[in-house]
């Protein structure tokens, strides 16, 4: 399977423009690349951003300016969401893109106080509760349509959910890890996709040994590696597609502005 390669923005500072980035979302498009994802934060430590932008309305005008690229959220913590209404944004936007939407998850991080600030959820144990439930309800409603559901954190009282999804069943769902925690992994292998965080090529390569102990295989499972070493040994994109990577994210930095990406869509045309 040949490598493909997406675009990872952080809607802050000049990025903050929904028009903007649905502007580079085309132009990205026209240039080759398979897929333009986004951050999702609603606050940040103040050197690296105070303007912000909701990941949700700018990848709907992002699906409105493109056809063919896939786009989603990497990552939406499920903490801090209530899982009806990310349920009704996930089929809403899988509509208006045509079936073009990914869902990144994972627990969330406290960076510059984004869940203690607002009085959410830190304990990371009962963020993973929150998440496994939350999970399965969004599973349920966009998959099966019906939920009857009492649980510790979250209730679907005999819940009929519709329309269902343009993709079947749903969505693709993508799961950030970090570390060598086995219960993400685990988690991330019901489903479709994983997308390390700060992990060395050799770090990939054991967190996949994991993934396929539990799924059997890692065919229709997607993994998601960033262009730039955070840590050991700078991998190629051989190297990281011999160990099982299938997207290579190109992330950018906070404060990037629209000339950077513009001058790197340029310099990198993809062949689609």
């Amino acid at each position: 399977m040949t490598l493909k390669h997406l675009l990872y923005l952080p809607p802050f500072g000049e990025l903050s423009n929904p028009r903007l980035l649905a502007d580079l979302a085309a132009e990205a498009e026209a240039a080759g690349w398979q897929g333009f994802f986004l951050w999702d934060h609603v606050l940040r430590p103040r050197d690296q951003a105070i303007d912000i932008a909701d990941p949700w309305i700018c990848l709907a005008a992002v699906a409105m300016t493109t056809s063919r690229v896939r786009i989603g959220p990497l990552v939406t913590p499920l903490t801090r969401r209530r899982p009806i209404k990310l349920a009704r944004e996930i089929c809403t936007l899988d509509h208006l893109s045509q079936g073009r939407l990914t869902m990144g998850f994972g627990l969330g991080v406290d960076s510059g106080g984004e869940l203690s600030r607002f009085g959410e959820e830190t304990d990371p144990k009962i963020r993973a509760e929150r998440l496994d439930e939350s999970l399965m309800l969004i599973d349920g409603w966009l998959s099966n349509g019906l939920v009857h559901h009492h649980g510790t954190h979250f209730t679907s009282d005999d819940v009929l959910f519709g329309p269902r999804p343009v993709q079947s069943p749903r969505p693709p769902f993508w799961f950030a890890v970090r570390g060598t925690a086995g219960k993400p992994a685990r988690r991330a292998a019901k489903y479709e996709g994983i997308f390390p965080i700060e992990m060395d090529l050799d770090g990939v390569k054991r967190l996949l040994e994991l993934i396929h102990v539990e799924r059997g295989s890692l065919d229709n499972f997607d993994v998601v590696v960033w262009n730039k070493p955070t840590s050991g040994t700078v991998a190629t994109e051989t190297q990281m597609e011999r160990a099982g990577a299938t997207w290579l994210a190109h992330q950018f930095d906070v404060n990037t502005t629209a000339s950077v990406v513009r001058a790197y869509i340029a310099a990198n045309p993809r062949n689609g």
